[in-house]
């Protein structure tokens, strides 16, 4: 591996640079959105940090030479830019990894039954539906003209600075309880090593569900995390209730149940997770 160009230089995206910058590549380029692109461009350790949108595409030039692409940014209400804008250059580019960073949504409620990358895509959630979208239109870039992607659909990602914990310090958490609501979720730690993995050992047209072993609900997650603080839980708020105090937002996070399988990332890429359930994860944070 010799570069990295990372479309959304985010929470997730600073984890894996941080991680290749140990390993010794240097040449790491990031985008982010043209409105904060003024605000964050010294706070960010990386070769260069440009503006990117629809409608602030980057040089061409840019593509030449790089190795290996990163594309965590949302769809937006047309498609995905990244795809749209800069798809041609990608192609002539011909990095040899290029890896989408999708989400578990896709699979939509299975009223808490298992999923793996083989089940049925039906998202119901609008941004869930703009993902599948954009998932079809990079799979059609890997078939068609054979760009070496590689998608990652995501579970909820926690970590230092954004954690249950955290929550709680801040005075944020709640603990929500919806009869049979169960989540999965991801250390940032792992999300990151496990990219890393798969930019050491291509496979185009692969897709992975990153995820940890114990999908659990949120409020356990919050009752573990007060109990390693030694502090007081919130209260418990009925489904009901939380409709009156979450912002729509965070409701939609008690739309679908289910449980994601992560058994293709141990067995393509040999993964072992550091934390392979909320408790390992927590205590890291703590």
């Amino acid at each position: 591996m010799s570069s990295l160009l990372c479309f959304g230089l985010g929470y997730s995206a600073q984890v894996l640079v941080r991680r290749l910058q140990r390993r010794g590549i240097r040449r790491i380029v990031g985008t982010t959105r043209p409105e904060t692109y003024r605000r964050v461009v010294q706070q960010r350790n990386v070769t260069s940090l440009l503006p990117f949108d629809r409608h602030h595409p980057l040089d061409p030039a840019l593509f030449t030479g790089v190795s290996h692409v990163l594309i965590s940014i949302p769809p937006d209400v047309i498609g995905d830019p990244v795809a749209d804008v800069h798809g041609i250059d990608l192609m002539k580019s011909a990095p040899t990894w290029v890896g989408y960073l999708s989400t578990t949504g896709v699979y939509g409620d299975t009223g808490g039954a298992w999923v793996d990358e083989k089940s049925p895509l039906r998202p119901r959630m609008r941004r869930s539906i703009a993902r599948a979208a954009a998932e079809h239109t990079w799979l059609t870039l890997w078939k068609e003209s054979r760009i070496p992607v590689h998608l990652f659909r995501l579970a909820g990602i926690y970590g230092q600075g954004r954690s249950a914990v955290d929550a709680l310090r801040s005075g944020r958490a709640h603990r929500v309880i919806k009869p049979g609501h169960v989540s999965s979720r991801i250390h940032v730690e792992d999300l990151a090593r496990i990219l890393e993995i798969s930019m050491t050992r291509p496979n185009p047209g692969s897709i992975y569900n990153v995820c940890d072993d114990e999908p659990a609900p949120p409020h356990v997650v919050t009752t573990y995390a007060a109990l390693l603080l030694n502090v007081q839980p919130p209260k418990i708020i009925n489904f009901s209730e939380a409709q009156l105090i979450l912002t729509p937002t965070a409701l939609t996070f008690y739309s679908d149940t289910r449980r994601v399988r992560n058994n293709h990332i141990k067995h393509e890429l040999g993964v072992t997770l550091r934390y392979p359930s909320y408790r390992e994860g927590l205590i890291q944070c703590l």
